[in-house]
């Protein structure tokens, strides 16, 4: 038995042994892609030093010679930090994940191919204006510049990701930059989902009680007609739509999580130094990393830092010496869907207001990672590209003997996007920016601008133009083959929204319209609470604005739907349902709306709203209500005030009895607060809105793979929602609903009476290697609020700078 016992241990501690070498030598392999900042390199394509130098909290501070060696360095930036994150933003864009992924992205890829983004922005290359086009292919010289040390060095692949799928990365080319800029446009697309949903909620609904749930104006109800009288021939179904494509590594985003952000600007008159102010926090899905990158680049124009997107060249959102720049979603309705008749004696014709005419037609073929290769037959009208059924269920709302085209503003094969933002950050004025907005076409913006005088809000993007005849005004999908439903171009960028100095020295942009808005008032009217509190504002009270965790969508609704439930009922015992429900209320009613990590009331609240919103549309829609994943508060309000009748909604129609509205909120809350006490627990005043709000940045690839996960994923317990200005969207699906999922990436606040006051941050880290010390240690200060310096200060970037490389041309 002793021997027995001896020879298990030895086996026990040998297996231990060989399990730490095998961490150790895994270790050691993944951690080679780990770049030296240090290091200095002799490089082809150069024409003078240049010198990357990465401060304290690794943001790379270029300069440079000439402008073209500076792009170069941040080309080489880039893939020193990101470069398994540009090839897959490169992959998506081309359509051809499933060379590496398999038959699992084979519906992402097609889709992709359809939409023909990536010959798009080749075709889009010529546009460019000379200075854009140098720019291109210097960036591109320095990603292949590091590509090749990797390939030379033994560097590890370039990033762990490559030891665990395909390791072949292709030289980098001015059009994968041009296209990953389409790609963001599609990422903030949502008209297109849109459009089917209400085309679907209109063969369900009458017209008064789609106006309550999918209002165009949350005051004047529904102005698009019935799309049973544009194709009587599609059914009504309850069906939810079906989604092809509903993967971590699709770009196809679901409606609410289509684009979103806040910007806000000060006059002089209205700030306390004197100088103007600008914030901004952009808001997409959190990722790890993010897709921000922070950069400061020495120009032969000036000095530019701010936030760049790992394989472009130019700062997206920033400033310079004496102008900042922001960019919101403007919901522009730039997507109109089509359906296009075919001809019943040849199914490669498609009518059109001058007769039947042949798609133009090109196949082509995705390869497939352990699996036959997928050959596809892409089609277009004039209209634009024809797309599968599967996509968005265009098949429930596509008549027999029929196909939808979709036209879209970013489908240009002359867009000069690019080129616009490559302006856009040399403009030392209002008005240098305003003249360099003209040439942008993709994704539409609204575009908030401060120098060292005054502030400006301009639309960008182009604009479609529509005949006043059309017959769905471009909320639903229309006949294709009737004139004036086509575009007739697009207007002229003069017509686009614009607004300089106003009066009031304030212009802000919280997720909502410039112009002819359906959206609700709540967040726009807190910012202005905010911004009106104080008579004149200072960096810190922007901040204090980015922050704000109220939600007036809260204040709004609660004192509504428990009109007549707060205080009211006999005491009732402990460990009864009435008696949770007196505890909830009673914490509800002294609740201020602050959407704290650390309070139950927020997790309640989001609870009971979101029960009884389900409650009330559930029995008319059926399964039609799981599209609804999000409280609709306009609906919610709508419904509590009857306005337009729309309390008709509390009866459940599948029922004898007559429910009225407080019937269903209290049933609603003693839902939400029993399945609350599943999972949490039977301590009411122990539940935390953090516990079930943890922001999730997970590696797209690799963040569902056990163990691996706890090492990739970036999980943080944060405050905020959904209707708060300190956005954290929930993802609104079982079974964690409330998860943070989609916010704020970056911050930043530039106050122009002293520049280098200016501060920002994003959410993850600069680094997108999970070995990295840099991978994730903006987070936390992201979580609490904090920020880093902005400053263009050569002498404190260098001061503690965890590296400096130097990169010479070679002989």
């Amino acid at each position: 038995m002793i021997v027995a016992f001896r020879w298990l241990l030895r086996l026990f501690t040998g297996a231990i042994v060989l399990g730490l070498l095998a961490v150790l030598i895994a270790y050691w392999f993944l951690s080679r892609s780990l770049p030296d900042y240090t290091e200095s390199f002799t490089l082809p394509g150069l024409t003078a030093p240049v010198e990357i130098v990465r401060n304290n909290d690794n943001v790379p501070h270029i300069f440079g010679q000439t402008d073209a060696d500076v792009f170069y360095a941040l080309g080489f930036a880039h893939a020193q930090d990101r470069l398994w994150q540009m090839t897959m933003l490169r992959r998506t864009a081309q359509g051809r994940l499933s060379e590496v992924f398999g038959t699992r992205t084979v519906k992402i890829d097609e889709l992709l191919r359809r939409y023909d983004l990536y010959n798009l922005a080749v075709q889009s290359v010529p546009a460019q204006s000379p200075e854009t086009l140098a720019a291109l292919e210097a960036y591109s010289a320095g990603v292949n510049a590091w590509i090749n040390q990797v390939n030379v060095g033994a560097r590890g692949r370039g990033a762990p990701e490559f030891f665990f799928f395909s390791n072949e990365i292709a030289a980098w080319q001015p059009a994968d930059s041009i296209a990953i800029i389409k790609l963001m446009a599609l990422q903030l697309s949502s008209h297109l989902e849109s459009e089917v949903l209400r085309a679907r909620m209109s063969l369900l609904l009458s017209p008064e009680r789609l106006a309550d749930i999918l209002p165009d104006d949350p005051t004047k109800g529904v102005t698009s007609p019935d799309f049973a009288s544009l194709f009587p021939d599609v059914p009504p179904s309850q069906a939810p739509l079906r989604m092809a494509t509903d993967d971590p590594l699709s770009p196809f985003p679901r409606l609410p999580f289509a684009g979103a952000s806040n910007a806000w600007a000060a006059a002089p008159g209205r700030s306390a130094s004197g100088g103007t102010l600008l914030a901004n926090d952009p808001h997409l899905a959190f990722t790890a990393p993010t897709i921000w990158y922070l950069a400061r680049l020495q120009l032969q124009t000036g000095g530019v830092i701010g936030a760049t997107i790992p394989g472009v060249p130019a700062i997206m959102l920033g400033r310079n010496e004496s102008l900042g720049w922001a960019l919101t979603s403007s919901y522009l309705d730039d997507q109109d869907l089509f359906i296009e008749q075919l001809n019943p004696a040849n199914a490669e014709e498609y009518k059109t207001p001058d007769g039947w005419k042949a798609f133009e037609t090109r196949r082509t073929i995705i390869t497939v990672a352990d699996a036959d290769p997928v050959t596809i037959t892409l089609r277009w009208s004039d209209n634009g590209p024809i797309l599968p059924g599967s996509h968005y269920d265009l098949a429930s709302i596509t008549p027999p003997d029929h196909v939808v085209a979709l036209s879209w503003t970013t489908l240009s094969p002359a867009d000069t996007s690019m080129t616009s933002a490559m302006n856009l950050m040399r403009s030392r004025s209002i008005d240098q920016a305003l003249a360099a907005g003209e040439q942008f076409i993709a994704p539409s913006q609204n575009l908030t601008l401060a120098d060292e005088d005054g502030i400006a809000m301009q639309l960008i993007g182009a604009m479609p133009k529509r005949d006043p005849a059309h017959q769905s005004q471009g909320r639903i999908p229309s006949p294709g083959w009737v004139a004036t439903n086509r575009w007739q171009g697009t207007f002229p960028y003069t017509d686009n929204f614009r607004v300089e100095n106003p009066a009031a020295g304030l212009l802000g942009n919280t997720n909502n319209k410039t112009v002819d808005r359906p959206f609700p008032q709540h967040v726009i009217q807190r910012w202005l609470t905010l911004m009106q509190q104080r008579e004149v504002h200072t960096r810190d009270s922007f901040i204090e604005a980015q922050l704000d965790t109220v939600s007036p969508t809260a204040r709004t609704l609660l004192p509504l739907i428990g009109a007549d439930l707060w205080f009211t009922g006999a005491a009732a015992p402990d460990g009864t349902p009435e008696r949770l429900r007196q505890r909830a209320l009673e914490l509800l009613a002294a609740w201020n709306g602050e959407m704290n990590e650390h309070l139950p009331e927020p997790l309640i609240a989001e609870a009971w709203l979101r029960a009884l919103q389900d409650r009330l549309i559930r029995d008319d829609l059926g399964p039609m209500a799981d599209e609804f994943t999000h409280v609709e508060p306009v609906f919610l309000e709508r419904v509590y005030r009857n306005t337009d009748g729309a309390s008709i909604w509390c009866d459940v129609i599948q029922s004898a009895p007559v429910e009225s509205c407080t019937d269903l909120a209290r049933i609603a809350l003693d839902d939400a607060l029993l399945g609350l006490t599943e999972t949490y627990g039977p301590n009411v005043e122990s539940w935390r809105w953090g516990d079930a709000h943890q922001a999730t940045h997970d590696h797209p690839v690799l963040g569902d793979v056990p163990v691996l996960r706890y090492f990739v994923n970036i999980r943080q317990s944060t405050s905020g929602g959904d209707n708060t200005l300190l956005r954290g969207s929930t993802a609104g699906t079982e079974p964690e609903p409330f998860l943070n999922v989609h916010g704020a990436g970056y911050r930043g606040v530039y106050d122009f009476a002293d520049p280098d006051s200016s501060v920002f941050i994003t959410a993850t880290g600069q680094s997108g290697h999970p070995l990295s010390r840099f991978y994730d240690d903006l987070g936390e200060l992201w979580r609490r609020g904090e920020y880093v310096p902005m400053s263009l200060d050569p002498a404190l970037a260098r001061a503690a700078a965890v590296g400096i490389t130097t990169l010479s041309p070679a002989p």
